[in-house]
């Protein structure tokens, strides 16, 4: 069977994370933290979170490998209920919300700079094209992913540079005093940290397809941390470019933050233009959720009956009924949401899925020991400091959502509760495990 190379797991990393996120948060962040210091700061917390993460899902991934994600390990390592949980969670949330938004947003860069276009037919249209690009053989599907996530390094790069040599810039004051302490240590840092958590997601993407990479055992650690790392820099990179070009004023409570700066520093003709520009760049990231989201559905499949259907595969062995429920979803979102509440929702319900996968690695660990088993192959790097920082990181954030967004808490216990439910109905049906 033909493997995904580790450059197309690579690039699916990359392209899972660079997205709606780092395009649409800041300008919420800066309704409620106004130093540009403390911002870039929360993009740097957000990635030694992230790489934190990546480096123990590389353990979890190398010890227990089989495609699923956070369905595969805490089905494994806690319960096959907590495991549905989680893949419930990724069917619903995971995949599906991420790209009706990186859709909305493709949309909007798009219409700002062609305002006839409609925006629901657009943002429909980008996931129906790639629903058949990615739903015939993985050689095309790998090709497509390398080609875009291609493009869209490219562009950002691109970007960057042609902002701070070619446009106008301002002072940008970096100081780390009492104002910078005083964010650190409030609510408004730690939610905004959620918009930062919520724009790393997708550094776990490669655990999802672990059957179809090749040797995972070996290239799984290098294209999480490689993927994860590169994104660091890149998001620093953009919200440092964002906030020279462009005055905090003009972006507070904005989605359209590229376009934004785009408009500042090349003015309004170039603005349109990077309008265009930009949107080309969140095809990548639909592309890739297409093709790591439905692998946790095939899996599910795989294990409950209830959910057989999803297992189906082409005779390229491609989940396409999988793809299609997916997407089905996806475009339902794309019609009915709204952009802010399912930003935070999403963001809360995905890092408390990824929280309990981390601190899966110290069950790991005891089960090893307790089996006498020798663990052999990768481990995680800076083990136990590293999982325990992004647990610390993770934990804070989710407790002032708890506190400052009780209605997104509500609503994700409401998405526990389903998958719950739907745990028992497949139980009393019987598994296929």
């Amino acid at each position: 069977m033909n493997r995904f190379s580790p450059l197309t797991a690579t690039a699916i990393v990359i392209a899972n994370m660079i997205g709606t996120g780092v395009f649409t948060s800041l300008g919420f962040q800066l309704l409620d933290v106004q130093s540009s210091s403390a911002i870039l700061l929360l993009w740097v917390i957000g990635g030694i979170a992230a790489l934190c993460g990546a480096l123990t899902y590389a353990e979890l991934g190398a010890q227990l490998p089989r495609s699923g994600g956070e369905y595969n390990f805490l089905g494994r390592l806690y319960h096959p209920a907590v495991g549905f949980v989680s893949g419930w969670i990724s069917i619903t949330i995971g995949f599906a919300a991420p790209i009706a938004l990186a859709a909305m947003t493709f949309s909007a860069y798009l219409g700002s700079a062609f305002p006839d276009l409609p925006g629901q037919a657009l943002a429909a249209g980008l996931i129906i094209t790639l629903t058949g690009l990615h739903g015939i053989t993985r050689r095309l599907s790998g090709a497509t992913q390398v080609v875009f996530t291609g493009l869209k390094i490219f562009l950002v790069l691109a970007f960057s540079a042609a902002a701070l040599t070619l446009g106008e810039t301002q002072p940008l004051p970096f100081s780390f005093g009492e104002v910078e302490v005083a964010y650190l240590t409030s609510s408004a840092f730690a939610v905004s940290l959620i918009y930062v958590n919520y724009a790393y997601t997708g550094w776990n993407a490669a655990t999802y397809l672990i059957d179809e990479v090749d040797h995972p055992e070996r290239n799984l650690p290098k294209v999480l941390m490689v993927g994860t790392g590169f994104v660091m820099v890149s998001y620093v990179l953009l919200n440092f470019v964002f906030m020279k070009v462009a005055p905090i004023e003009a972006m507070q409570g904005k989605i359209e933050i590229g376009m934004i700066a785009a408009d500042y520093a090349f003015g309004e003709a170039g603005g349109q233009a990077m309008g265009i520009t930009l949107s080309m760049l969140l095809i990548s990231t639909v592309s890739a959720m297409l093709m790591a989201g439905p692998r946790v559905l095939q899996v599910i499949g795989q294990d409950f009956r209830l959910f057989g259907f999803l297992a189906k595969t082409n005779k390229d062995g491609i989940p396409m009924t999988a793809i299609l429920a997916v997407a089905g979803l996806s475009l339902v979102l794309v019609l009915t949401s709204s952009f802010e509440s399912v930003l935070v929702f999403s963001g809360f319900v995905l890092a408390l899925n990824t929280f309990f996968a981390v601190a899966g690695v110290f069950i790991l660990r005891f089960k090893q020991r307790a089996a006498g088993k020798e663990v052999v192959g990768y481990q995680t790097w800076g083990y136990p400091v590293t999982p325990i920082l992004y647990l610390g990181l993770t934990g804070w954030t989710l407790v002032f959502i708890l506190i400052e967004r009780p209605k997104e808490a509500f609503a994700a216990a409401l998405i526990i509760l389903v998958g719950l439910m739907l745990y028992w109905v497949s139980e009393r049906l019987g598994t296929d495990r």
